[in-house]
């Protein structure tokens, strides 16, 4: 009885000591700058299937619970498959918290039907999600989703980018946090 007891008590202890290592966390636990690399996979690309994507990005938590984020790729997926060229593309939002949830909003404004991009960000335990979507000029859509999770080692980055509900690319890769 002993034996089962000292089962049961190391099975609640590794149930409630995840719990608590996966719990929700803030914004804040997001903060700094997370650099690192992902591999890219495009379905829309014969001479650029598979690249490499070289990426950081910057949390900064701002008072009333809103953030700056700004993020950077180096994209290698024109050009040709021998020597690509290579171009930075960066994006800074800043998103506001909407009141009762775990969801923000950016604040740049814009109308998505002339051809402004519209963007939101939710929490859920220890990852936050973007979405980013604008419509195309044949009336469809694009949308670009960002997943970025923390983890025991840095965080972790899951990437679609899709158009009329088709993916067309991904990228999974690791960032590091490397500042403040």
């Amino acid at each position: 009885m002993r034996h089962l007891t000292g089962i049961i008590f190391f099975v609640v202890s590794l149930i409630v000591g995840n719990s608590a290592a996966f719990a929700g966390v803030g914004i804040k636990a997001f903060e700094g700058r997370w650099e690192g690399n992902a591999v890219s996979e495009s379905s829309t690309s014969l001479n650029f299937a598979v690249t490499s994507r070289d990426m950081d990005v910057e949390f900064r938590p701002q008072k009333d619970n809103a953030f700056i984020l700004t993020w950077r790729t180096l994209l290698r997926q024109n050009g040709t498959p021998n020597a690509p060229d290579a171009v930075l593309k960066e994006t800074t939002r800043t998103y506001l918290p909407v009141k009762g949830t775990n969801t923000w909003h950016s604040a740049q404004k814009g109308d998505v039907y002339n051809g402004d991009t519209i963007s939101w960000a939710t929490l859920k335990g220890q990852e936050i999600i973007v979405y980013s979507m604008a419509l195309n000029a044949k009336g469809g859509y694009d949308m670009l989703i960002y997943k970025r999770t923390l983890t025991g080692l840095g965080m972790k980055l899951e990437f679609k980018a899709m158009r009329n509900g088709n993916l067309r690319r991904t990228a999974s890769g690791t960032l590091i946090r490397s500042g403040k």
